[in-house]
């Protein structure tokens, strides 16, 4: 079963690297330990149980917001406005909220991905430092 997922993994460097990819990806070992790193990240079963949202003061200033909020600051005529806009203007691009929905969830999930990638590279780097540096 290694040796498959080694064959995979040296065709994927190997694909990479044909389309540009960058030149440490030329050295195997390198790629390799790349590529676990990221595939840990990526693997992670629990991408809400994170440090780096748990440090960023506020959720909303990362996080994709997906819900639609229809306000008016118009005290005599706002509830108007935001009557046509619900039963008029909403129903004629529902569709492009639906389509946005969805690209907020990929986001939010892709921005998860991330962090949980940075969390890795930096557990990986306190172990580095700490066996460099002694306990």
């Amino acid at each position: 079963m290694a040796g498959i997922e080694t064959s995979v993994r040296d065709e994927l460097r190997r694909r990479l690297v044909a389309r540009g990819a960058p030149a440490g990806f030329r050295d195997e070992e390198i790629f390799a330990r790349v590529h676990d790193v990221l595939a840990r990240a990526a693997d992670r079963k629990d991408l809400d149980v994170l440090l780096l949202p748990e440090l960023l003061a506020d959720e909303e200033a990362w996080k994709p917001a997906v819900e639609l909020r229809i306000t008016s600051h118009r005290p005599v005529v706002g509830p108007l406005i935001v009557f046509m806009k619900r039963r008029v203007i909403l129903p004629l691009v529902r569709w492009l909220f639906e389509y946005a929905d969805e690209n907020f969830r990929r986001q939010d999930y892709v921005n998860r991905v991330v962090m949980a990638c940075l969390e890795e590279l930096a557990i990986e780097n306190a172990r580095l430092r700490r066996d460099l540096h002694g306990r």
